[in-house]
């Protein structure tokens, strides 16, 4: 324990004290959350760059794997030793990974400390979101969990605004323009390390725990083979050699796992102890499938404003705007509300309902519905997210004692970020599976046929004429079609850049079958969380407790 964590008299902080340590909170949030939403969005810039497309894949789950991992150690570690020093530790990995990566020359050594970048990654949300229970009642905890709402809200705007910018520059003080998405965590990370040091001052009560080394080894072999084949399964074929190597390994690592945990008893990384509380596994169990329907639904409505409506990933980040309108709303109205009545099962009910409905109203998505009709869903979806993701936490906290309240945490935080992860690769999976068919149907449809026909033939007579020249984007087009009629549905699969040069009449197709494919996700994903919304009824709300964890767990010490 360190000197700062140490308080004469534990119990509640004033509202201005909390205030300030959600400053350095939502600092250390706000690193992380900026960098998943740059990277992303600079990642071609940077594969190009480093000459490494096909491997751009491994620079996403090198640090996908690290930061799920290390999600639940931190939350145990944490509870031994402490939030504010893990919480340091972990902004100083992830600062020093930001520093090694915009050093990186080739696309395996970014993704080398991608990873080392993951590590503190995985402490930085789930310490800062256990460090909130620890100085605020549960009663109290939902309205200043809209603030750390605000910290993802702020970074999908500016994230690839900022992504944007920066893969755009090409060089900026004699430095490729993209290595700043990486130097620009320093001076963040600078400013973090001092908030926190400065504000985070949080009372600690140690508890006496060996260090269960044989679950973090297990955890690895369970995780890494899962979010393996869910990042490469559609690449390698989810019936590969490799594939199917993941899923024995993973299954064998789940095994190993359990039985660590067994046999670690209270000092296990992720105490099996806590699924005998079943509100816990409920609220568990609802995370995963809420996860697993949310992030696979919501990864597909920037790809949808892309390809389909043709805004380029900065401009995308702006239309995604009604959805942050909608998750803050509806978090700050949750939040006051559970404050005042002690009520929050209402939220989870709610929360998947409008989520449900929001998916629902996808349904008669096309290729020419204007956007701001689309922004009505999304408003509508993020109402739904709003309330869950703090009420989902607040209820695996309130269901847990005060001694395992950083464990609960990120243990509910580690199965939600699976269930997203495999949320992902399965929509995604869905989504290009069904497309190559979506897009033949579109070109069998008169008037698109017809328009295709007679834009071939006006490229054709202008190409012979030398009106148009070979390396015309539509002659290629016609080309490669005529070469291999086979591969037109499989076109958008790789690179969609195309369709920017493309004529409209022959752009059409690809447009209608992208759009009929998305909806396809959408009917998926309000299938999966429709489940999430029958089972939401069915779960029991405990009382809100009236005290902080730290003041709980002092008091309980003290006894």
């Amino acid at each position: 324990m360190s000197k700062n964590e140490k308080v004469a008299v534990p119990g509640e902080m004033s509202h201005r004290e909390i205030l300030l340590v959600l400053v350095g909170l939502m600092a250390g949030m706000f690193l992380s959350a900026l960098d998943q939403s740059v990277v992303g969005t600079a990642m071609r810039t940077i594969a190009d760059d480093l000459h490494g497309l096909e491997l751009q894949a491994w620079v996403t789950t090198a640090y996908l794997i690290t930061s799920t991992i290390s999600t639940p150690i931190y939350g145990k570690l944490g509870d031994i030793f402490g939030r504010r020093r893990l919480f340091i530790i972990a902004i100083a990995i992830f600062v020093a990974g930001s520093a090694l990566s915009s050093l990186s020359s080739s696309m395996l050594e970014l993704a080398g400390w991608r990873a080392v970048q993951g590590i503190g990654a995985g402490g930085l949300f789930s310490l800062a979101i256990t460090v909130l229970s620890d100085i605020v009642p549960p009663r109290e905890r939902a309205r200043y969990q809209g603030y750390t709402l605000a910290v993802f809200a702020t970074s999908s705007v500016l994230g690839p605004v900022v992504g944007g910018l920066f893969a755009d520059a090409g060089m900026i003080l004699g430095i490729a323009g993209w290595k700043w998405i990486f130097l620009i965590n320093v001076p963040i990370g600078a400013l973090a390390l001092f908030l926190v040091w400065k504000f985070l001052h949080v009372p600690h009560t140690p508890v006496k725990h060996r260090i269960d080394w044989l679950g973090a080894i297990t955890i690895i072999m369970a995780v890494v083979p899962i979010l393996l084949v869910a990042e490469n399964g559609r690449t390698w074929g989810w019936t590969s050699t490799e594939s199917i190597s993941c899923y024995v390994i993973g299954v064998v690592g789940i095994v190993a796992f359990i039985l660590a945990e067994r046999i670690a008893k209270h000092e296990a990384i992720l105490p099996l102890s806590l699924f005998k509380s079943k509100v816990f596994t409920s609220v568990t169990i609802l995370g995963v499938i809420v996860g697993i329907g949310m992030f696979g639904g919501m990864m597909t409505i920037p790809l949808v404003l892309q390809i389909v409506k043709g805004v380029s990933p900065t401009e995308s980040g702006f239309l995604m705007l009604p959805m942050v309108l909608g998750m803050m709303t509806a978090s700050i109205v949750s939040g006051t509300i559970t404050g005042k009545t002690g009520k929050y099962k209402i939220f989870m009910i709610t929360g998947t309902g409008m989520l449900l409905l929001g998916y629902i109203s996808m349904f008669s998505f096309q290729y020419n519905t204007p956007i701001w009709v689309m922004s009505i869903s999304m408003i509508i979806i993020g109402a739904g997210l709003g309330q869950l993701m703090q009420t989902l936490t607040l209820a695996a906290q309130n269901a847990v004692s005060p001694q395992d309240i950083g464990v609960a945490t990120s243990s509910s935080m580690f199965f939600r970020q699976m269930g997203g992860t495999l949320g992902v690769a399965v929509f995604i999976s869905i989504l290009f599976n069904r497309l190559p068919d979506a897009i033949k149907s579109a070109t069998k449809v008169p008037e698109v046929q017809n328009g295709m026909t007679d834009a071939a033939k006006e490229y054709i007579a202008g190409a012979m004429s030398g009106k148009y020249k070979a390396d015309n984007p539509n002659v290629v087009f016609l080309k490669d079609a005529a070469a291999n009629p086979a591969a037109l549905g499989d076109k958008l699969n790789g690179d969609s850049s195309f369709l920017t040069h493309l004529d409209p009449r022959l752009a059409r197709p690809f447009l209608m079958g992208f759009a009929d494919s998305a909806v396809t996700v959408f009917i998926t994903a309000a299938a999966v969380v429709a489940i999430a919304f029958a089972m939401s009824f069915f779960i029991k709300a405990q009382p809100l407790r009236t005290k902080s964890a730290a003041a709980e767990a002092a008091a309980s010490s003290a006894h």
